[in-house]
């Protein structure tokens, strides 16, 4: 049974560590004020990657974080930092991949500029991720706040020969509710493109990583329930071997 990569997730609003429930902004939870004081505590694990999330920039379209990013990235040593909101130009991709950002991941632009998705999948090759954000199995982009009419399994085909490192998938209805993650939903997407699946949203116990397991996912991110308590990264992480 191949390991589930599980990887802790920062939010980030106002340059302070938040979880939202159920992507709404007005059901912000602020966990710690120092970010990067967040990153360090989850680098003294043997972690594959850290999940950052731009929330005000998801909004605004542009960086709205830019210097809690920066000095999560200062803080981190030997792990790769993953990235998405508000990016949506090659311009701001390339920057952040020149300022130590891994991989980029992109969701409004999935949506809105594929060709953006596919011309820097091809000039950064393993550095670019679809965020696919759906509610009731639509996808919701600009900060989750634009609901489409497009499902999220069509937009994953669409991405399947573009050459991106990996796609993830979140539950909106899910997330930071700590009811568990929409596998079924995930695994569905996983089935059906050959490119890595990683499922996001509604982590909230070990059993739900244990759940993960053996349904051909790539990964697991994981957010509120290492905030609150309820998952002890070190534990999970064990888990997430899936042995």
């Amino acid at each position: 049974m191949a390991d589930l990569e599980l990887i802790p997730a920062i939010d980030l609003l106002g340059g302070q560590c938040v979880r939202l429930r159920q992507g709404r902004y007005d059901a912000a939870t602020v966990y710690d004020a120092d970010p990067a004081a967040v990153a360090t505590r989850f680098a003294e694990h043997a972690l594959r990657r850290l999940h950052v999330v731009d929330l005000d920039g998801a909004k605004l379209g542009g960086p709205g974080n830019s210097d809690a990013v920066r000095a999560i990235l200062a803080a981190l040593t030997g792990v790769p930092l993953q990235l998405g909101g508000g990016i949506r130009t090659l311009a701001a991709i390339e920057a952040w991949l020149a300022l130590g950002v891994d991989r980029v991941v992109l969701g409004t632009a999935a949506l809105h500029d594929p060709e953006l998705v596919r011309t820097a999948a091809r000039r950064f090759p393993g550095r670019i991720a679809v965020g696919i954000d759906a509610r009731d199995g639509r996808v919701a982009v600009s900060g989750w706040l634009e609901l489409s009419e497009t499902d999220a399994l069509t937009l994953a085909r669409r991405f399947e020969d573009a050459g991106v490192a990996a796609l993830i998938h979140t539950d909106i209805a899910r997330d930071g509710t700590g009811a568990g993650p929409n596998l079924d939903a995930t695994e569905a997407i996983a089935r059906a493109v050959r490119v890595p699946v990683i499922a996001s949203g509604g982590v909230g116990s070990l059993e739900d990583v244990r759940a993960a397991c053996g349904r051909g996912l790539a990964g697991l991110i994981v957010g509120r329930a290492l905030y609150d308590g309820s998952l002890a990264l070190g534990r999970a992480l064990e888990v997430a071997a899936c042995s």
